[in-house]
């Protein structure tokens, strides 16, 4: 859903040059006959207040409701988050790991989770107090629109925000029932259901509003072993009590999504068949069990009258448990450090949220404190029973490990906007915070883990606009980030010695960017420069015996461009691109592992290599056309350059370019019935590519394969009381 805002009446500083050419110039291009004016999204996600995206001081993307249904079966946000440059979201098309997300090459070293960036659902983080994060619990039916915050604003969220994802939930504004089928290739389908229903007197702004939604999935995977299921239910309830002035949003979900685990492939498999399946994982019988439940809470008072106009607070509450079954042999869980071929944790997580806001005639000023804490119940267990030489695989077996790990974060931050002069607005904010990681070891048969370490620090930001002219808007930012190292980089030294790795310490990150927003009829264009150094950026120390450590390796940078354009020249056509230019490379040698069992790194890396799980190059397109009464038709493109598997550059998974159709109409049935039909072909050349890769698997495992051509059926009806 978009939403158009009044346009704030501003003009070009008197007697500015500068200013009259950039509207002489935007006025001869928007010049065109038949025009169609673009509507303007409004986000608020890095802003004090909701903003419409031209009148924000950084580059953020929004993709709606619509383009989300449009994508695909509203499985997971790769379907739709292409069309956002300088952002990465790769299928895995493995259910039994957690998708790869990527901004501005942050995040992109994750090997599970999502791993620099944060995630945020209905205001609720995703992202945990050190780091990890996962979203499979979105309710992207139910979504308004997803805004994607890149750049130095994103430090404004804490701990690990390179870049912020989050999803908005769509207000109720009818009752109405749905229901959808999902039939597509490889065994899909998908039932989803729900009702929204608004309640109370006030049939404008109703006093109550109710969302129920739930979906099950199945599919058999276009690889061997590479079946899974999904069950996703969620659930909310909006109240606003007499008078207006409070708001109570309670929300709950629940996830079960067991999953076979298809595993990576090495070169030779790939390059000969990209839809087999390395035989480790039959052999090992690997997948992953995962089920959460989380309960949300939100209130909101408006004032009247005073410079505090605004008081908001959240609580949220969760259980998170994974079972996993991996691809180690029984004779390294021979090892007496070892911690078992199964993973088992039992998580508990909340936190709690209060900010205010206040304004004055130029100034908003928004100031709040956020706390989190996540606990678990860590066990390992063997993956296999019987002998070691002849082990039955994929079975729980003996005891290796039981630690109690936690996390607490801690922050305080602020964010002022002031408009300086009818053409300026100045930004600034800043975030402060603790984190506190530690470890507590009940298993010590095999070395004694337990350890603790606290990190602190500070993240400023300050930003500049200049609207020069009533259609095109200039915009500078500069900030300092903070990533922490997350429970699993802590949790074994280099020298397999017992113990929190204490030598690790956090990456730090200074960031520049500048862009221009331009609006001009049927024209809408955002493009952004940016800069970014990173001191002592974290990486892969060492792979030994299924355990993994890390260290931080020195310097790295990140520059590059991002366009994102839409062009509609009438009512009937529109044209989208977003296309990323990234250089992300190492600053600094050192050395790394070559394969496993690794306990001292040898591989010299220089200077000058690229960054793994990075491209230099992405860009998706999108040309539309919706004739009267045939519904809309689209071909879509997305295309990227090759991407390092590792930081050494020891291969690449090639580029690739895809093309997509797809059909969406709508007809209404009568009686308030309304029927919505998606059509989709998605790699419709039958390309072979890797859609994403394994950075730095240890057996060179390296490749996840994309999809094949694929096709899916999608009906939705909808009946409006």
């Amino acid at each position: 859903m978009t939403r158009r805002r009044p346009r704030r009446q501003s003009r070009p500083a008197s007697g500015s040059r500068a200013a009259r050419a950039a509207a002489l110039l935007c006025a001869a291009l928007g010049a065109q006959a038949g025009a169609q004016p673009v509507t303007e999204t409004v986000v608020v996600t890095g802003s004090a207040a909701e903003r419409r995206i031209v009148e924000a001081p950084y580059a953020i993307g929004a993709v709606d409701a619509e383009a989300l249904r449009a994508a695909g079966p509203l499985l997971n946000l790769s379907e739709a988050l292409g069309r956002v440059p300088g952002l990465l979201v790769a299928n895995r098309h493995n259910f039994a790991q957690d998708l790869q997300v990527a901004s501005r090459g942050f995040g992109a070293r994750a090997t599970f989770g999502v791993r620099g960036l944060r995630l945020l659902t209905d205001g609720i983080p995703a992202t945990m107090p050190d780091g990890q994060g996962q979203i499979a619990h979105a309710d992207l039916a139910g979504a308004a629109r997803v805004e994607v915050l890149r750049g130095p604003f994103s430090v404004l969220y804490g701990n690990s925000s390179g870049g912020v994802v989050s999803v908005i939930a769509a207000p109720v504004r009818e009752a109405a029932a749905e229901g959808a089928l999902d039939l597509g290739s490889f065994g899909l389908r998908q039932a989803r259901a729900g009702l929204a229903l608004p309640f109370g007197a006030d049939d404008d702004a109703p006093s109550g509003q109710l969302r129920l939604g739930a979906a099950a999935m199945r599919i058999d995977g276009f690889r061997p072993h590479s079946a899974a299921e999904r069950r996703l239910v969620n659930l909310r309830l909006a109240l606003r009590p007499e008078g207006g002035r409070d708001r109570l949003v309670l929300v709950a979900n629940h996830l079960e999504q067991p999953a076979q685990d298809p595993l990576g492939l090495r070169r030779e498999d790939f390059d000969a068949d990209a839809r087999r399946t390395t035989p480790e994982a039959a052999q090992y019988d690997t997948r992953k069990r995962a089920r959460q439940t989380q309960l949300g809470a939100s209130w909101r008072h408006r004032f009247d009258d005073g410079a505090l106009r605004e008081m908001q607070a959240a609580a949220w509450l969760g259980r998170r448990a994974v079972a996993q079954w991996l691809a180690i042999p029984a004779t390294t869980q021979l090892n007496a450090r070892h911690g078992g071929g199964v993973i088992d944790f039992h998580r508990v997580y909340g936190g709690a949220e209060w900010r205010g806001t206040w304004r004055w005639s130029r100034v908003e000023l928004q100031a709040g404190a956020q706390h989190e804490r996540q606990e678990d119940d860590r066990l390992g267990f063997e993956n296999y029973l019987g002998p070691v030489d002849a082990p039955r695989y994929g079975l729980r077996g003996e005891r290796r490990r039981d630690e109690r790990n936690r996390a607490r974060s801690s922050d305080l931050f602020a964010q002022a906007e002031w408009a300086a002069a009818p053409a300026w607005w100045l930004s600034g904010g800043l975030r402060a915070g603790r984190v506190d990681l530690s470890a507590t070891d009940r298993y010590p048969d095999n070395g004694d883990d337990s350890g603790a370490r606290r990190f602190t620090y500070a993240n400023p930001v300050l930003g500049l606009r200049w609207q020069a002219s009533p259609t095109l808007t200039l915009h500078a930012s500069a900030a300092r980030g903070f990533e922490s190292p997350t429970l699993g980089e802590l949790a074994y030294r280099p020298d397999g010695s017992g113990g929190f790795n204490g030598a690790l310490g956090p990456q730090v990150s200074r960031q520049a960017e500048a862009g221009a927003k331009w609006r001009s009829g049927a024209w809408q264009a955002d493009l952004a420069v940016f800069a970014i150094a990173v001191r002592d950026e974290i990486a892969v120390a060492t792979n030994s015996g299924g355990r993994a450590s890390f260290r931080n390796i020195g310097r790295t940078g990140r520059r590059g461009a991002e366009l994102a354009l839409a062009w509609q020249p009438a009512a009937a056509w529109r044209f989208t691109l977003a296309a990323t230019l990234l250089h992300a490379e190492l600053r600094d040698a050192f050395l790394a592992c070559a394969g496993v069992p690794c306990t001292t790194p040898a591989v010299p890396v220089p200077p000058g290599r690229r960054i793994a799980g990075t491209q230099r190059a992405s860009a998706f397109a999108e040309l539309a056309w919706r004739p009267r009464g045939l519904g809309e038709w689209a071909l879509e493109a997305r295309a990227q350059s090759r991407t390092a598997v590792d930081d050494a550059n020891s291969d690449f998974a090639p580029g690739f370019a895809v093309w997509n159709l797809r059909w969406l109409g709508r007809a209404s049935l009568g009686g308030g019935l309304a029927a919505e039909l998606l059509a989709r072909v998605d790699n419709m050349a039958d390309r072979r590519h890797a859609g994403s890769v394994i950075v730095g698997e240890g057996n060179r495992r390296f490749f996840e394969p994309g999809a094949p051509r694929s096709a899916l059926l999608s009906l939705r009806l909808v009946q409006s009381f």
